[in-house]
């Protein structure tokens, strides 16, 4: 049998119904977990990896839900904790880019990035404390007593010209991990982010998909490759695992070396 070091435990994984969201729900299946697949707009989407992840042998259903929307993520969660009982790790994936000039940038735009990206977080990291604080032991096999793994970018640290809702809301899921951390970790509760670079996901496809924009955009990669949603996948898994019990509070960058300024590598 492959290693399962998450075998038994309860996931929810937000925006999963493809892209980077569905690569780790799938990955944390094949770890063990069980995985609640939120979706936004695309049943389809999540009912796809639902059956991916049943053929597993793990349980899985699909729910809808805006998690900037505290109704939603409230229905989200109560569904959860009456089906499965409660939950043990939580991967704040959903995530969106309206990008704009800044002079042309229009409030709906600037709120609707920081309400998914950023405000999301909040609504899901707090339901799911509070779970694990009322729970208040380790699920069997493991030592926190819960985990969240929020889904940054390089562009919490990497500035984005014509970006600037969608770079702010990473800078802010930089801190809001540390903050949590901080204060929770004494509770035995780990949260931690990881930071994709450039990943293939259908969002992005005009950034990889054409020989020139993907010669274009590996200049920015040292590693020379573009990543997939299996990348940021297997680092959930280690994220959620036993295996990173001493890590907290930290942003893993899984970029090929995108954070390594690589316009400075012959010089600058």
């Amino acid at each position: 049998m492959s290693y399962q070091p998450l075998l038994g435990q309860k996931a929810l994984v937000t925006g999963s119904s493809s892209g980077i969201g569905a690569g780790v729900a799938l990955e944390l299946a094949k770890a063990g977990a069980d995985v609640v697949v939120n979706y936004s707009s695309s049943l389809s989407g999540a009912e796809k990896v639902v059956n991916e992840i049943l053929a597993l042998g793990r349980k899985a259903y699909p729910v809808q839900g805006d998690v900037s929307q505290q109704e939603h993520v409230d229905r989200m969660f109560d569904e959860m904790l009456s089906k499965w009982g409660t939950i043990d790790i939580l991967v704040n994936n959903a995530g969106l880019q309206q990008d704009a000039p800044f002079v042309d940038m229009t409030l709906a735009q600037w709120n609707k990035v920081i309400g998914i990206n950023l405000t999301g977080m909040f609504l899901c990291a707090q339901r799911a404390v509070r779970e694990f604080i009322r729970r208040g032991t380790a699920p069997e096999g493991t030592r926190a007593i819960g985990k969240i793994i929020n889904m940054s970018s390089v562009h919490e640290i990497i500035p984005w010209a014509g970006h600037a809702n969608y770079a702010s809301s990473k800078g802010g899921v930089r801190m809001f991990t540390q903050t949590l951390s901080q204060e929770l970790a004494p509770q035995k509760i780990r949260i931690n982010a990881i930071g994709p670079g450039a990943i293939a996901t259908p969002i992005n496809r005009p950034a990889w998909e054409t020989p020139e924009a993907l010669e274009s955009l590996l200049k920015l990669i040292p590693y020379k490759r573009v990543g997939q949603a299996i990348d940021i996948g297997k680092a959930a898994v280690w994220l959620a695992s036993d295996d990173s019990d001493y890590v907290n509070g930290q942003t893993l960058f899984v970029d090929g070396g995108m954070t390594l300024f690589p316009e400075f590598a012959d010089g600058g």
